[in-house]
This record gives C-alpha cells, sequence and structure tokens, in this order.
C-alpha cells in the first residue's frame, strides 16, 4: 500500500459515522405543525369532503370502464366483427375479377393455344372460393391469405401464358 492510501485510510477512519445536521430541524417542523394548526377547521372539512369526493369518483370511473370492457364483446354482434376482418378478402377478391376481366378483354382477339385452360381457371376459382369460406371463419388468417394471394397469380399467370407464351415476347 502507498502513502497516499495509507493516509486515506486513515483519514476515513477518523471521520464520524453519522452525519449532524448543520441546524436545528425541529424548528421547521415546529413551524409547519403550527401552521396546519392555524388554518380553520371548516375549511379542513371541506377540503377533506372533496378529495373523498375525488377518491368516489376515480373510483366509480374505474368500475364503469372495468364492466365496459369486459361486456364490449358481448355487447357486439360477433357477425359484425367478422365482416369487418372479411372486408380486406372482398377487396382482394374484387380486385382479382376486375383485373382477370381486363386481361380477358385485352386478349380477347387473341387465340388461346390451349383448349382447356379455361377449365384450369375454374379450378383456380373453386379453390380461391374454398379459401374464402375458410376466411370467413378466421378473417386474420395470414397463411389463408397468402394462400388466396398465391392462386390469385395462378390465375393470372395462366391468362397470360396461354395468351402470350414467352416466347411469343421479345
Amino acid at each position: 500500500m502507498s502513502d497516499f492510501d495509507q493516509k486515506l485510510t486513515q483519514h476515513i477512519s477518523g471521520l464520524s459515522k453519522e452525519k449532524q445536521p448543520e441546524r436545528d430541524l425541529w424548528r421547521g417542523v415546529e413551524l409547519g405543525i403550527a401552521s396546519a394548526q392555524d388554518t380553520p377547521s371548516s375549511d379542513d372539512a371541506s377540503s377533506s369532503t372533496v378529495t373523498s369526493r375525488q377518491w368516489m369518483a376515480i373510483a366509480a370511473s374505474v368500475c364503469v370502464v372495468t364492466v365496459l370492457w369486459f361486456a364490449a364483446p358481448f355487447a357486439f354482434n360477433a357477425d359484425e366483427s367478422r365482416s369487418d376482418g372479411y372486408a380486406l378478402i372482398d377487396a382482394m377478391s374484387m380486385q382479382q375479377q376486375q383485373q382477370v376481366n381486363s386481361l380477358l378483354a385485352s386478349y380477347q382477339s387473341t387465340p388461346a393455344l390451349t383448349q382447356d385452360w379455361q377449365e384450369q381457371l375454374k379450378e383456380l376459382d373453386d379453390a380461391a372460393d374454398v379459401i374464402k369460406a375458410a376466411l370467413k371463419d378466421d378473417p386474420d388468417n395470414s397463411a389463408l391469405i397468402k394462400m388466396l394471394h398465391h392462386v390469385y397469380q395462378q390465375q393470372i399467370a395462366l391468362i397470360e401464358r396461354v395468351h402470350a407464351p414467352k416466347w411469343q415476347q421479345i
């Protein structure tokens, strides 16, 4: 241990273990108590009544919010919440139908390369209907939504392949 460390240790051990206040604290406590006693007692009663009313209002508000929180799922019809969640699927289906109709209209003058493409398109439509039926029960199922999107992509790819194969494109 160095000389500095020894001197530091001696000074630390020489310090008192308790910190003493620099002034008399009881005088401040005395003045605080005296000022509280000097106020009129009628103000004390009204301020405590307001405080208890405020607590009662807060407690009542918490009770109302709690009851509404637990009762809200039962108050609303489950079909309405399903229809709200299913709105994305309906919009997606409408957009797909518009895209398919516009593709078919644009390829109307172009002859199809195969004859059974409409049967394949019908099979994809049936698959989309099955997925949409499953989504009615669980509209937030991301796996089913991805499957529906994939079926819709296959429909568009089928129409484009049948009417404009890659070997005809430049």
